[in-house]
């Protein structure tokens, strides 16, 4: 069976389809379930590191300086860790759980920035980002949406074309040239990140699919860990931009 491809970059078909013949255990669905499960669990608890930091601190200043230094390893570690993990699928097993800690280091600092500035706003969209990955699972399952391939190349548009928008407004940042429309809270603004979180969600299912005509097609059991890793990727990029969406709701108050 055909493997469908994912807009996902760590969920390629070529990734897949090494090294079948070289391993008599396979990948399966469960297996990889579990192994994300475990992976948001790494998440969580280097997060809680980092969240704490922030809040243990005397000053909300104070906070920001000892959890930059953790930011910013979470972030070019976890960068490094997923080439790593994408150019050797094998070593999954070991970079993926790496990958988790890194981002949830990342993760931690920033939501605590995040909540420092607007109360709640991380069990919203913690909450939300949870509610989209059930609704999205829900729609595969049910085959509302069907994975075909115009489905899956729209998709991949999509998510190319998001990616261009970011690097061509880090680019001007560099130049000091401020694309308002990313990081405002105006109509325009809230409504690109809508779009946004709706391209991420459709990634969800678009790795679904991927993860499961994979296991169909017999990839070998390392790949349980590389499909968590892919579902990983999604997901935090779903939550990232949640907050970001939710901040911009919140300056319109």
């Amino acid at each position: 069976m055909q493997i469908a491809k994912s807009s996902n970059p760590a969920l390629k078909t070529n990734v897949f389809q090494r090294d079948y013949a070289s391993s008599s255990e396979v990948m399966t669905v469960n297996g990889t379930v579990n192994k994300t499960i475990l992976s948001l669990l790494l998440v969580v608890a280097a997060a809680v590191y980092t969240w704490g930091k922030f809040f243990n601190a005397v000053t909300p200043e104070a906070g920001m300086s000892a959890v930059l230094p953790w930011v910013a390893i979470g972030g070019i570690g976890g960068f490094i860790t997923a080439l790593v993990t994408i150019f050797r699928p094998k070593s999954s097993a070991v970079s993926v759980p790496i990958y988790a800690v890194l981002e949830g280091l990342l993760l931690g600092g920033l939501s605590a920035i995040f909540e420092a500035q607007y109360g709640g706003i991380v069990m919203r969209a913690v909450a939300l980002s949870l509610a989209v990955f059930a609704a999205m699972l829900f729609i595969y399952r049910t085959g509302i949406i069907k994975v075909t391939r115009g489905f899956m190349v729209g998709v991949l548009a999509a998510t190319g074309g998001i990616v261009l928008v970011y690097l061509v407004s880090f680019i001007a940042g560099l130049f000091g040239t401020n694309m308002g429309f990313l990081y405002g809270s105006s109509n325009l603004s809230i409504g690109f990140s809508l779009v946004v979180v709706g391209v991420a969600a459709l990634n969800l299912v678009l790795d679904f699919a991927f993860i499961e005509r994979a296991a169909e097609s017999g990839a070998p059991k390392h790949m349980e860990w590389y499909g968590a890793f892919g579902l990983l990727v999604t997901l935090i990029w779903l939550y990232l931009e949640m907050l970001r969406l939710l901040s911009k709701l919140a300056n319109r108050n």
